[in-house]
């Protein structure tokens, strides 16, 4: 699953340095963040993305607090000190030594238009709540898959987005240009605002790629945003199969919101357990009521997708709880095993993936990892033809994926309609150019 939110002013940066980068809690005043981290035995913040290199950055290096500042509050190359430094000491002049460190256009003129700089969007990736409950109950090993599973499958949306969605736009978005890559931030999280398990990753995606020629432009953020549920779907997809082949389990689709798409969890994970751990959205579920029952009243129909997305957004604003005190996930995972003991016995705990195998392996067994690819692409393409009036390729998409999660129960295939409808709009796909 996924979220997006923006980051914008330039003091941003100091809310994901003292809060995000902290495990989501509030970092001591005066120590760094390298020490607290440590501390608190949270670990670091990692880069990622295809862009890193143009920034001489590597995939997996630590994210540093300065870095943070330069890159994400003052859209500036993460070693713009230096840089700068050297520019003075051959005699540049102090204001052309910091311009050459700014990527694109700076942070100042864009305030000096009265305008708001977007300066990064925050993906936000987790898995569902059965697969969090497994991942929070489950014995090392059973961790270890999931928490792989979630790294790769944050690998496969983002190289996704840099593949086929990501692209640069300048003279006020009138010429665009394919991004070669993205520059991004990821912090692990371990829980919820009330400590309960919920692992998720924060991706801040810088507003800035490269272009062939070294100028760095803004990024068209209205077709990620327009991307956002093709690349959850591309998330999930990989994640759930993943997980289920590694482990032996599947899926049932269970009904989370009424009257919306049910979500594919782990056969097996009792439902008791799932609302123990979904603190939140217990908290959520009466304001989101309340929140939706005004958009009906004002725009006299339900949401769509696109708003549904914003009312959740609300409705966790409006339900944040004041931040916490961070704990290893030694200690959590402690914590939670014995909440959960206490509440439904040590049975049902220990018992937990076993009971998932057994219904995962009733399942494979009349399930095959094999799609009918002409009869799928006939499904989806009727389903989006029904639900929306006009429809892009990456409503295609997205539907494909999650065609083949009800259709495969978490099944791994070879080849099925995501792989032909990577090339949504030609000979293979039966809705043809009408997507492009």
């Amino acid at each position: 699953m996924l979220s997006v939110a923006k980051v914008q002013r330039r003091n941003a940066w100091r809310y994901y340095v003292r809060g995000v980068a902290f495990g989501d809690g509030r970092r001591p005043v005066g120590q760094s963040l390298k020490g607290a981290l440590e501390k608190a035995g949270l670990p670091p913040g990692v880069w990622m993305g295809r862009g890193l290199a143009a920034l001489g950055l590597t995939a997996g290096q630590t994210v540093t607090e300065r870095q943070m500042e330069l890159v994400f509050g003052q859209l500036r190359h993460p070693d713009a000190d230096r840089i700068e430094r050297e520019l003075l000491d051959d005699g540049a002049d102090p204001e052309t030594a910091r311009l050459a460190t700014v990527l694109g256009q700076p942070v100042e003129e864009i305030e000096r238009r009265k305008a708001t700089p977007l300066l990064a969007l925050d993906y936000t990736f987790r898995p569902q709540a059965s697969l969090i409950v497994l991942w929070a109950l489950g014995d090392d090993h059973t961790r270890r898959v999931i928490e792989r599973a979630h790294e790769r499958a944050i690998d496969t949306a983002l190289r996704w987005l840099e593949d086929e969605v990501a692209e640069t736009r300048w003279s006020s978005g009138r010429q665009r240009a394919k991004a070669p890559g993205l520059v991004v931030a990821k912090w692990r999280h371990w829980d919820n605002r009330d400590g309960f398990p919920l692992l998720h990753d924060h991706c801040l995606v810088l507003n800035r790629a490269q272009r062939p020629d070294g100028s760095w432009y803004a990024l068209n953020t209205v077709r990620l945003y327009q991307n956002v549920v093709a690349a959850g779907t591309a998330y999930t997809l990989a994640m759930t199969t993943e997980v289920c082949e590694e482990l032996g389990l599947a899926t049932v689709p269970r009904e989370v919101t009424p009257g919306l798409r049910p979500v594919m969890e782990i056969a097996g994970v009792d439902q008791e357990l799932i609302d123990w751990s979904a603190t939140r959205r217990e908290q959520m579920a009466p304001v989101l009521e309340r929140i939706t029952d005004e958009y009906v009243k004002k725009y006299k129909k339900l949401p769509g997708e696109r708003g549904r997305h914003g009312l959740g957004w609300w409705a966790a604003q409006d339900t944040r709880r004041a931040k916490k005190t961070p704990k290893p996930l030694e200690q959590l995972r402690a914590w939670w095993r014995t909440s959960a003991i206490l509440r439904f016995g040590q049975a049902m705990v220990d018992g937990l993936l076993e009971r998932c195998r057994a219904a995962g392996k009733a399942i494979r067994a009349r399930v095959g990892p094999v799609v009918d690819t002409a009869l799928a692409a006939v499904d989806v393409a009727a389903i989006v033809f029904t639900v929306r009036e006009s429809f892009a390729r990456r409503h295609v998409l997205a539907e494909a994926r999650r065609h083949l999660m009800e259709t495969l129960r978490g099944r791994e295939f070879t080849r099925g309609l995501v792989g032909l409808g990577q090339v949504c709009g030609g000979r293979a796909c039966p809705v043809g150019p009408v997507c492009r």
